[in-house]
């Protein structure tokens, strides 16, 4: 029998970011990502901004299949680097989505800077037939750890506590996490929207 809970399609094949998502909404709704379908379009990120990225990936997947589709863009911003790495926060350390470079490259330019402050920031977007619904931003202040901390999570999850907390969000766990994060705190602003639209 077909799922009686609304649809959403994430707008991304990071798998780690479909299962944070998933474990917010809980049962809610049915969670689906690109990975799921056949023949979509790699959409290439060339947004100065995480709205301008949000944006191109939630349209151009919204375009290719029916039902409503959620894009999310995300990163760190760091004072003491002037907001680096920002918008190009997956591919900071000279490779998309390889994590342990990204942090090595972020622990060597921040080595011996006392200013740690940081935040994480995420905007998300909403789309339909290749027009956009509504957009949502999500952000979590804190400060950059020493050296990583922690297995879980993802990114730079071991670099980053959350302000009122002495460990990483890699440390805290996926509960404690979600109920922090910059992608929760825009995905709460969702559900919100969805809830008034059904």
């Amino acid at each position: 029998m077909p799922s009686e809970r609304p649809l959403l399609i994430i707008a991304t094949r990071n798998a780690h970011k479909t299962r944070e998502i998933r474990e917010m909404l809980g049962d809610r709704y049915e969670v689906r990502d690109v990975n799921d379908f056949s023949g979509l379009p790699a959409v290439e990120e060339t947004g100065t901004t995480f709205l301008g990225n949000a944006t191109l990936k939630a349209l151009a997947i919204s375009r290719e299949v029916a039902g409503r589709v959620l894009s999310d863009d995300s990163g760190l911003e760091v004072d003491a680097l002037g907001g680096a790495p920002g918008v190009g926060s997956s591919s900071y350390g000279g490779e998309e989505g390889n994590h342990p470079r990204n942090n090595a490259r972020l622990m060597a330019e921040m080595a011996g800077r006392s200013d740690r402050a940081a935040r994480f920031r995420c905007t998300m977007v909403l789309a339909e037939a290749g027009e956009v619904l509504a957009d949502f931003s999500g952000t979590v202040e804190g400060r950059l750890l020493e050296e990583p901390f922690g297995a879980g999570g993802f990114g730079y999850d071991p670099l980053f506590a959350p302000e009122g907390h002495e460990r990483s969000f890699a440390e805290l766990g996926a509960e404690v996490k979600n109920a922090l994060s910059h992608r929760g705190r825009a995905l709460a602003e969702v559900v919100a929207w969805l809830e008034t639209k059904r």
